[in-house]
């Protein structure tokens, strides 16, 4: 019965530790989930937006007409004789309210709703390149965390193995199969671990500072899950290069300026203006008038013509720094494929014959040892040597993942 009750424990015990670890697993910060706050809640992100909302509250008055004056006023006041300073004793004073309307001709108005119309089209795609970005580098921190842990994992374990290995020198130089000075050289190699073990954990720092920076506080939450890297496709990325976020805002902002152009274009049209008066003299009927008022543009190769041609330089200099940034983007997209390439192949290197061959060194050194053909050394040099492959196992894999989001998100779409 007793035997029955503990493994009955036994199997609640395993219950609650499962469900411990998959409550865990879900209450940390997966890394989709790192992806989807960046795009959420970024600082960088909420600047574009602000930009964007802004921009579609100006279109509302794009073309709309300037605001009317109203002209309250006294006119013909006389200033020497007799009726001097009097408002109701000559006749030719009045008292006089006019009403003025100012309205720029259609084609002015028309650039003005076409550039607002542009403006909402650029910072909206600013949004969408913010939202790449945010969301590249949230997915870079928390890899970076990821693969830092991984690393620290394994200094824990060579640790742990060096520690095993002290305990049994003491037994070993009792029995005077081992020199005093392996223990020495023992331990000087645990310190040269736990010295890299630092430099992890000032790495998973600023790691998870970065990540912080995207993400807010769950940054310093625990990891969770693995990650699920996009896959690249060479032939697909160069076809779609054309397409990258920050190519995007370059044809609103041409049209911006285009419009901009326009709006100056039509100066030489010249606008006009209305004014509707109401005028009061003493002893006399009170009288109306209606006025109204053309620009006349002259001179223009001198007024508006300079102002046009800048314009004109203007979307030449848009366009060609669309074109730097595509041929700069083409440019990194190529280096970092082959750098992938690169990693792709040391990486397998390292997983086939490099790891198989570092573990058989460590094998080979310490069967010399502990059958008395060799020192303490050649084993310390191969565990150090081994640590350092399985350590750049680690780095690669860290690269790649890196090198891939950066690629995904050249070509990612909003």
């Amino acid at each position: 019965m007793f035997r029955v009750q503990s493994v009955r424990a036994r199997t609640l015990l395993s219950c609650a530790l499962a469900c411990t670890s998959i409550a865990t697993q879900a209450n940390g910060l997966s890394y989709a989930e790192a992806q989807q706050l960046a795009r959420q809640s970024a600082p960088s992100l909420r600047v574009q937006q602000a930009n964007l909302a802004s921009a579609r509250a100006s279109l509302a008055q794009a073309g709309t007409l300037p605001d009317p004056r109203l002209k309250v006023g006294i006119e013909s006041v006389p200033v020497q004789g007799p009726d001097r300073w009097s408002l109701t004793r000559d006749t030719g004073t009045e008292q006089r309210v006019a009403l003025m309307q100012e309205v720029p001709n259609r084609a002015k108005r028309d650039a003005r709703i076409a550039m607002a119309q542009a403006r909402i089209e650029r910072d909206h795609a600013m949004v969408a390149a913010a939202g790449v970005t945010a969301q590249r580098e949230a997915a870079l921190a928390w890899l970076a965390v990821y693969y830092a842990q991984r690393r620290e994992k394994l200094i824990a374990e060579f640790l742990r193995e060096n520690q095993l290995l002290q305990d049994t020198l003491g037994a070993r130089i009792a029995a005077m199969s081992a020199m005093p000075t392996d223990l020495t050289m023992a331990r000087q190699d645990a310190l040269m671990i736990a010295d890299r073990g630092d430099e992890l954990a000032r790495d998973v720092a600023r790691a998870r500072a970065e990540l912080k920076r995207w993400v807010g506080e769950r940054g310093g939450e625990l990891l969770a899950g693995d990650p699920a890297l996009p896959d690249v496709d060479a032939e697909q990325l160069h076809a779609r290069l054309a397409l990258s976020p920050e190519l995007k805002p370059y044809a609103p902002m041409r049209e911006m300026t285009a419009a901009e152009l326009a709006e100056l274009d039509a100066e030489r049209r010249g606008d006009w203006s209305w004014e509707f008066a109401y005028a009061r003299r003493a002893r006399y009927d009170d009288m109306v008038s209606v006025m109204l008022s053309f620009d006349l543009p002259w001179q223009r190769e001198r007024r508006q013509q300079p102002l046009v041609d800048a314009k004109r330089r203007e979307i030449e200099r848009i366009e060609a720094e669309r074109d730097d940034l595509a041929r700069r983007i083409a440019l990194e997209a190529e280096s970092m494929l082959a750098e992938l390439r690169a990693m792709d192949a040391m990486h397998a290197r390292l997983a086939g014959d490099g790891q198989k061959l570092a573990a058989e060194r460590v094998t080979l050194s310490m069967a010399g040892y502990e059958a008395g053909r060799g020192g303490l050394q050649p084993v310390l040099a191969a565990r150090t040597a081994a640590l350092d492959v399985r350590m750049k196992l680690i780095e690669l894999e860290a690269g790649r993942a890196a090198m891939r989001v950066r690629l995904a998100s050249l070509v990612t779409q909003e």
